[in-house]
């Protein structure tokens, strides 16, 4: 259930309701074991930041669109070394309903004045799948998220990570957007 926002999670995982008592004090709880003991040893997948610096280099708007609670996010992007090549990003408090839904998506697209059909989404999880698919976006997948290809099914492509999706980035399906725009 890796990807799957919380007020998804807990009534699947556990059947309690995300804004029940328990599901809020299981929510809590669960993001204090977060910053706690994951967050400070999390790392960035190897040409993360460069991926996204390309990205730039073409013209793209990077925003974000997570299903992780504002202040989660916040530190997430500090992590992985990225926050400050974002024009915006989008959190769980953006939208009614997480990832699958697209609400999130929807949210980015407002925030970057995009409409779906401007866009391609970058996602790791059928959770993200599910999103971009619904808010009418083409997504490319990243393996690295630890979902098999086969879970990955409606990504129109598939890389291991984003050092694999930066060595492809020409052959990528950002590339030839890039290409196009380019020659408009």
């Amino acid at each position: 259930m890796i990807g799957m926002g919380g007020d998804k999670l807990i009534p699947k995982a556990f059947g309690i309701a995300h804004d029940s008592k328990d599901g809020k004090a299981m929510a809590k709880r669960r993001g204090e074991i977060f910053r706690e003991r994951y967050l400070p040893a999390l790392k960035p997948f190897p040409k993360a930041r460069e991926l996204l610096e390309r990205m730039r280099e073409d013209g793209y708007s990077l925003v974000v669109a997570t299903s992780a609670q504002k202040d989660e996010m916040k530190a997430l992007l500090r992590a992985a070394g990225i926050e400050d090549l974002l024009e915006e990003a989008t959190s769980s408090s953006d939208a009614d309903s997480s990832k699958p839904d697209p609400d999130i998506v929807v949210a980015a697209l407002e925030k970057a004045g995009a409409e779906a059909s401007e866009a391609i989404m970058l996602g790791d999880t059928p959770y993200d799948i599910g999103a971009a698919k619904g808010a009418g976006v083409p997504i490319v997948a990243l393996l690295c998220g630890g979902w098999p290809a086969e879970a990955l099914d409606g990504a129109i492509a598939i890389y291991a990570d984003p050092a694999g999706l930066l060595r492809e980035y020409e052959r990528s399906p950002f590339g030839a957007l890039a290409r196009d725009e380019a020659r408009r």
